[in-house]
């Protein structure tokens, strides 16, 4: 009887100093998760891991993911390139120089690391969490992945300096720009091949969005403090559009005077990164070419913007997070030392009864139809 006693009191004793860890892991919850390091290999700006933030409780830290182990001695941390998510599978891929991680969203548990020939950049994940398009670190391919196991399925050679990718939202298109070229390549994921191109725009494409018709894409540019805009079913370039009202000048990183753009779900307006001035300009995308209305001042240097899944507000990779509608800074992230937290690289969930219901992404994409 002393015995079942004992049990009893034990269980009791772990449900009343659990049962706020059971009820937190139960409700609806709205996180972010931030990949670091984000910004190049700067441990500074959020050290090593993947940083998960809770929105709903004013962005407190809720956990960090281990990814990779710290480098010792004189080795340095790798530069994470990209994150992406899947709410079919509930898991979270980070992408670093030289391979990547498929981690569990909800425990961390690690499911596959690989590295790649000729390293990673900014990877995209298929609408069903099948397949990762994988762009080589600036190399001629791009890697088509199975997201379950990381093996390799085909290659698609472009010889562009493979960089950045974007799967479109119903899974029929996968937009690919390199550091070397300056045509968007649109590939036929049914068949891994490329099978159109937009451009050539008037330098090499950075950052770049599309709208959800798959109609236009607007795309940074070496040399340009703005953005030019391409018309996907004819493959010509539309529009050159220049920032009025501050200088080009030098930027901190990515040698882009523009490098972050993003699309509002409604893709009623185009968020636009400038690097010299430390600014994001918005722009009324419901004309064209796009007409500069605002801008809004950050607390460092802009490399890439992006939107909540709700759509309510802007994650800058200075770690502010802008409110849509006032244009607002409403928060700024910190990690649990108290850091300042930078990253390049994240996107948020949505959880529910310890399962991942809806997955953000890494890109500003328009939604509408």
């Amino acid at each position: 009887m002393k015995t079942v006693w004992t049990a009893r009191c034990a269980l009791l004793c772990w449900v009343a100093s659990n049962v706020t860890t059971l009820l937190y892991s139960q409700a609806p919850q709205h996180l972010l998760y931030v990949a670091s390091p984000g910004i190049r290999n700067y441990e500074e700006y959020g050290g090593l891991g993947i940083l998960v933030y809770d929105i709903d409780a004013g962005y407190k830290v809720v956990k960090r993911i281990s990814t990779w182990k710290a480098p010792v001695g004189d080795q340095k941390m790798e530069n994470v390139k990209g994150i992406a998510a899947s709410a079919k599978t509930g898991r979270v891929y980070v992408s670093t120089i030289n391979r990547i991680m498929a981690v569990d969203a909800i425990s961390g548990k690690q499911y596959w690391d690989k590295a790649f020939e000729g390293g990673c950049d900014r990877l995209a994940i298929s609408p069903d969490g099948k397949i990762l398009y994988v762009p080589q670190f600036e190399g001629p391919f791009w890697l088509v992945v199975d997201a379950m196991n990381g093996n390799v399925i085909t290659k698609i050679e472009t010889k562009a300096a493979s960089h950045n990718t974007i799967y479109s939202a119903d899974g029929k298109h996968v937009y690919m720009a390199g550091l070397k070229s300056p045509l968007l390549s649109i590939a036929d994921p049914s068949k891994h091949k490329v099978t159109a191109t937009v451009g050539p725009f008037e330098n090499v494409i950075r950052p770049f969005t599309v709208n959800g018709s798959n109609t236009i894409c607007y795309v940074n540019i070496n040399g340009l403090l703005g953005f030019e805009v391409g018309d996907i079913k004819t493959g010509k370039k539309l529009h050159r559009v220049e920032v009025k009202g501050v200088e080009q000048g030098p930027v901190k990183r990515h040698g882009c005077p523009s490098h972050g753009i993003a699309l509002t779900h409604d893709e009623k307006e185009l968020w636009v990164a400038d690097g010299h001035n430390n600014q994001i300009h918005i722009f009324d995308s419901t004309v064209m070419p796009p007409k500069q209305m605002v801008s809004i001042p950050l607390r460092d240097s802009p490399g890439w913007i992006s939107f909540s899944i709700d759509g309510k507000v802007a994650y800058s990779s200075t770690g502010e997070i802008i409110d849509v509608a006032s244009r607002k800074i409403i928060a700024t992230l910190q990690d649990e030392k108290g850091r300042q937290v930078q990253s390049e690289k994240m996107l948020d969930l949505m959880v529910s009864k310890g399962k991942v219901t809806v997955a953000g992404n890494q890109f500003g994409v328009g939604m509408k139809k």
